[in-house]
């Protein structure tokens, strides 16, 4: 569970929930991670792949001093897009640093930020969607159909089981695990003016709410941040999509929140139950 501190810019919250949401997001809208040892960069270059010398590895750039670390209200700049933002092909791996890691625009390129083990107390699971020339590339935090490259060294990828699909036409939430659907909701999404940001993201993690119309359940925090946050309250301008309850059945299968995806109470109970950090999600228009 993320500190006390996380809670207050984890959901995108409609209007009429906000004075209540505004009592838990006092003042969290810092929140940086521990520091650790930079990622060692690997200074020579090897074969990628058995039997083919002339494909070689890119050499990692050493990052510079002042290298800005990602923070939960401040994503990255001069990262590359998600080559592949609508796609829905599973997402298997994922990057889990043990340490601080330098994130490059290209591979064998700059390096542009710092992706720390943990931002805001939520654990890094970065889910993998391209591998080039000793390099993978995964997706960033903070940041919408964003990603940034590492070099394939000093860590190991771990398997992701669960995607999660937003299909933003049909406002329907589909789990899938291993590549069969597990279950499928009618839920509620983000109006005109603050819609859910379409896309490839994850789940960072869960955070607690406050206030009955979330059933008393922790949300689900998304990688994924407001579109256009000058069009939300100012509290809410720093805070990231979110996956969450809503005991206010009207709205399911309406466009009416700040950008949130709103669950049926047995909906989000399950994917609290089952779904880890990591987990891809992919919001289709």
């Amino acid at each position: 569970m993320p500190t006390s501190r996380t809670r207050p810019l984890l959901l995108l919250l409609t209007a009429a929930a906000l004075i209540v949401a505004l009592v838990v997001a006092v003042g969290l809208a810092r929140g940086d991670e521990p520091d650790g040892a930079p990622a060692a960069a690997p200074s020579v270059s090897v074969p990628v792949t058995p039997g083919s010398p002339a494909a070689t590895v890119a050499a990692a750039a050493t990052p510079p001093d002042g290298l800005p670390v990602i923070a939960y209200a401040k994503g990255p700049r001069g990262l590359p897009a998600d080559p592949d933002p609508g796609s829905v092909s599973a997402l298997t791996e994922a990057l889990r640093p043990a340490q601080r890691m330098a994130l490059y625009d290209a591979p064998g390129g700059r390096p542009r930020a710092w992706l720390p083990p943990r931002i805001s107390g939520l654990p890094v699971v970065a889910p993998i969607v391209a591998r080039q020339n000793g390099w993978a590339a995964v997706l960033v935090p903070a940041a919408n159909r964003t990603v940034g490259w590492v070099p394939e060294a000093g860590w190991r990828a771990e398997p992701l089981r669960d995607q999660l699909l937003v299909d933003l036409a049909d406002r329907r939430l589909i789990w899938l695990r291993e590549g069969a659907v597990k279950a499928r909701w009618t839920v509620a999404i983000g109006a005109d003016a603050t819609p859910t940001p379409h896309g490839r993201t994850f789940v960072m993690g869960r955070t607690g709410t406050s206030g009955g119309v979330f059933a008393g359940l922790d949300a689900l925090v998304l990688g994924s941040v407001p579109e256009e946050p000058e069009k939300l309250a100012a509290g809410l301008r720093g805070a990231h999509t979110g996956i969450h309850a809503w005991t206010n059945r009207s709205a399911f299968g309406k466009e009416v929140s700040n950008g949130c995806v709103r669950t049926p109470a047995a909906a989000q109970r399950e994917l609290l139950d089952q779904v880890d950090p990591g987990t891809p999600v992919i919001v289709t228009a």
